[in-house]
């Protein structure tokens, strides 16, 4: 029986049973008893840091390409620090060419799937007159590798990298906007290595803490799987002076907005939180017709003439 398996068997049953608070009780109470034969068989299986890899649900299919959206893109390839090849889409900025464009946006999306997954949280922004470079990292889509912690962080990294030497794009005018898990590994990699020309960092739905996130859907069980190394929480001070805009929405029933508020604690000024009543994890930026992806805009845009 694998650790994933464990994993999702008891998330299965957790779902199974909520409706049922004695069942319910049985199982938080069997997550944080460190001595439970599955607390056992989990860390006989995992090992100290086996857990680490439970965060990443990789898909290598391709759902939806800018195309469907009507978006003119281009197909890239570059290379993270340590030579595993990663793919991306560039998309220009509508009715503008990608030099003329207002800057250009380095998305990084969340966990679940390939990058086709995830372009509804980010095309808008090329209607909007950014340019957006979105990319899988390794072990997803049709990137190589496979997930790894500290690698996924460099293939960040490799993604400015790749962009700022882009000729038909201004490098002065870079903008990091991620989402969920994307959010987080971006807070790091940027925080570990500055970026030259970067004006603004968004994160949305971003958590704080590895092992706070799996406290949260595993106990104590799951905490004791997974290690804290390259938390966002312990770089996004670093940050500073860029500014940082953290959006979370307060029903988000993935990343309780606990995480993101206490990002936004953590950081250094100017700092600016979007704390979006009733949004959800994929939701925060587009309920009520969008009315928060205009404030992020209007954001943006102020950031970028400033």
């Amino acid at each position: 029986m694998s650790i994933r398996l464990i994993g999702l068997s008891l998330a299965a049953a957790g779902i199974a049973t909520a409706q049922d608070p004695a069942t319910a009780d049985s199982i938080r109470e069997l997550l944080n008893d460190p001595n439970s034969d599955v607390a056992k068989l989990a860390k006989q299986y995992a090992g100290k840091s086996g857990g680490n890899q439970l965060f990443y649900f990789p898909t290598r299919d391709e759902p939806a390409t800018p195309r469907m959206w009507g978006l003119k893109y281009e197909s890239v390839d570059f290379k993270s620090a340590d030579g595993t090849a990663l793919h991306g889409w560039f998309i220009p900025a509508k009715s503008k060419t990608p030099q003329t464009a207002k800057g250009t946006v380095v998305f990084s999306h969340g966990n679940t799937g390939s990058v086709g997954h995830h372009l509804g949280f980010c095309v808008w922004l090329a209607e909007a007159g950014y340019n957006v470079l979105l990319y899988d990292y390794r072990g997803f889509g049709k990137s190589g590798g496979s997930v790894d912690r500290r690698g996924m962080i460099d293939d960040v990294k490799a993604a400015f990298a790749y962009v700022r030497k882009r000729p038909d794009i201004d490098p002065e005018k870079l903008i990091s906007y991620g989402h969920s898990l994307g959010g987080a590994q971006s807070v790091t990699a940027l925080g570990e290595s500055p970026v030259k020309g970067l004006r603004a960092i968004v994160i949305d739905g971003a958590f704080a803490s590895y092992q706070a996130m799996a406290r949260i859907i595993g106990g104590q069980l799951g905490a004791s799987l997974v290690t804290d190394e390259l938390s966002p929480r312990d770089f996004v001070k670093k940050l500073t002076p860029t500014p940082l805009l953290v959006v979370h929405g307060t029903r988000d029933e993935i990343v309780p907005v606990s995480q993101g508020k206490q990002l936004y604690e953590a950081a250094g000024e100017p700092k600016t939180l979007f704390e979006v009543k009733a949004g959800r994890h994929g939701t925060a930026l587009s309920n009520d017709n969008g009315a928060y992806r205009k404030k992020m805009i209007e954001w943006l845009d102020g950031v970028m003439k400033g």
